[in-house]
Order: structure tokens, then C-alpha cells, then sequence
């Protein structure tokens, strides 16, 4: 088992939606939190990140740093979301390495998987298969960060691993009304309903796709746990292991604002994977399970989303 205390602990993309809940979970480790922020640090250039590696000198780095968006963004910036994201893991994976890291954590995404991926997804479907066209671009990126750590361990015998989140929400993310991911963007648009009393809303697709939600902070104790307890060459998934409708979701939310009027389905907006759920069935046997169940953690979400927008 690793131990944090008393360890310099660095949090690549500590203003991110998960690197801030990172920052959180860390202050129960009294461990010395080491963020850089991007007036002082462009992870996107080697030279800066190689000479604030040897000034600071972790001993454990997360990288969670990267650009995220939802479908909308991913086919907008394709150079972006691949060019920007391969720079940024790059510098941080090598200079990691090149700085006696102890053990440093590769943050990657679940669009890594293949479109029609068997369900739930275990690990082994990595590479099985075409991906999303709405999101390959950050696919690509990140399944290329999920390889560099892989051949550092195979060539240089270093700690390096990945963890695969499923779709993140809560504190820090991002309400965007075209950019953001679809719990955030319902969230929004039921919340500008209530607020203006609108006789409908627009819900992107079908409403059919199936999908997983973990709660950022979830995910951050996911994380501390792994660094502290998993030492293997896989990847490793972390999800909730429920899974509901995108029509089941809308509703829900629709509840927990209180809109009770209708909405109805874009179906000329893409529907992305048609289903997405995450075996965590390794993660759990090693002792970590999630404690925010989704109606709990979308209510605080829409608490800390009313505050945001009151002020």
C-alpha cells in the first residue's frame, strides 16, 4: 500500500471539475497538494513543465489535467480536443519520469472504449473495436495516454497507471449550453424552464441511450484509492454500476427542479453510443465502492448550480 503522508502530492488540472474534487479528497492525507495553474504553467509546452517538475519535485502526480467537452465540442475542435490533449499528458507522463515520480496516476475517460462495445464494459474491450465518431478525436488522445504509461512500466519499470472514469457530474462542471455533457446541459435547461416558465425543453436525441453516472467526488476517492492500493499494467474502470435512460434522466431532473411541464426529443441531434456501462467488477473486489447515490448527488448538484448562477 501506498501512503500519501507527508508526500508531495502534484494535481495536474487542479481548477478542472475532477482535479479540484482531487484537491479535496487530498486534504484528508496530510499530504503536501502541489497545483500549478495556467498563467504559471502552459502543460502544453515540454520545457516549462520539465523545469517546474525539477523545481517542485513530487513524489505522486494525478494527471488530470486535459480539454473536455461534449458531443458538440468534440466535432467542432477536432485538432484541439487530439493535439491539445496529447501535448498536455505527454509533458506531464514524461516529465514524471524523467523526475523520479514515485507513482503517478493517468487519468483517462470511458469514450476510450469501442462504440458497440460488449456490456458492461470490462477493461479488455480497449481496442476491440471502431470508436464514437462524436469523440474520437479525445478518445484517441487519451487512449494514447493510457499506452505511454503502459510502455513507461514495460521499458523503465516505472509506476505509472490508468483509471477509467464513466460520465462525471457535480461540483466544477461545466453548464455550457451547447459545450457541456448532457446531465449538466439537462440541469441547465430544466433549471432556465423553471426559471422563465417554459411550455417545453429541448432534449438532444432519441432519449434512448443508456448511461452510467459517478459523482466527481466519487471518482477522486476512486482515484486516492487506486494510487494508494493498484500497482498493475491495466487500466483500471471506475463507475457506479447503474445505468438509466437519457428519457429516464431528463425526468428525473425534471423532478428535482420542479418542472412539470413537457419537453421533447431533437431527434435530428446525435445520440452518441447507444450504451455505455462500465464493469467496475476490479476496483470493487479490490474494496472501493461509490457512497453518492444519483438522486442524492444530483440534488446537492442542482443546490451548488442555483448558488453558482445566484452569485
Amino acid at each position: 500500500m501506498t501512503t500519501l503522508k507527508n508526500k508531495r502530492v502534484f494535481v495536474a488540472g487542479h481548477n478542472g471539475m475532477v482535479g479540484s474534487a482531487l484537491v479535496r479528497r487530498l486534504a484528508k492525507e496530510e499530504c503536501t497538494i502541489l497545483t500549478a495553474d495556467r498563467i504559471e504553467l502552459d502543460l502544453k509546452r515540454q520545457e516549462p513543465v520539465e523545469q517546474w517538475f525539477k523545481e517542485n519535485k513530487p513524489d505522486y502526480v494525478f494527471q488530470a489535467a486535459a480539454r473536455v467537452g461534449g458531443i458538440l465540442a468534440n466535432s467542432q475542435y477536432p485538432v484541439d480536443f487530439l493535439a491539445d490533449n496529447l501535448a498536455i499528458q505527454s509533458n506531464v507522463i514524461q516529465s514524471a519520469a524523467s523526475n523520479d515520480v514515485k507513482k503517478l496516476l493517468f487519468l483517462g475517460s470511458s469514450c476510450i472504449y469501442p462504440k458497440f462495445a460488449k456490456q458492461p464494459i470490462r477493461e479488455s474491450e480497449l481496442l476491440e473495436g471502431q470508436l464514437e465518431p462524436t469523440n474520437e478525436w479525445y478518445a484517441l488522445a487519451k487512449i494514447a495516454g493510457i499506452k505511454l504509461c503502459q510502455a513507461y512500466r514495460e521499458q523503465y519499470g516505472l509506476d505509472f497507471i490508468s483509471a477509467m472514469p464513466t460520465n462525471l457530474y457535480g461540483p466544477g462542471d461545466n453548464y455550457h449550453p451547447e459545450n457541456s455533457h448532457v446531465l449538466a446541459s439537462l440541469i441547465r435547461k430544466f433549471c432556465e424552464a423553471v426559471e422563465h416558465d417554459y411550455d417545453t425543453v429541448n432534449v438532444w436525441g432519441t432519449g434512448t441511450p443508456l448511461r452510467e453516472f459517478l459523482h466527481v467526488d466519487d471518482c477522486a476517492d476512486g482515484l486516492v484509492f487506486l494510487m494508494k492500493h493498484y500497482n498493475g499494467h491495466e487500466h483500471i474502470n471506475l463507475g457506479s454500476g447503474d445505468e438509466l435512460s437519457i428519457a429516464e434522466l431528463a425526468n428525473l431532473i425534471a423532478e428535482l427542479c420542479g418542472y412539470r411541464k413537457g419537453y421533447e426529443f431533437d431527434t435530428t441531434r446525435p445520440d452518441g453510443t447507444p450504451r455505455k456501462l462500465m464493469d467496475s467488477s476490479k476496483i470493487n473486489a479490490m474494496g472501493w465502492k461509490p457512497k453518492i447515490p444519483l438522486r442524492e448527488g444530483l440534488r446537492q448538484t442542482l443546490n451548488e448550480y442555483r448558488k453558482m448562477r445566484e452569485g
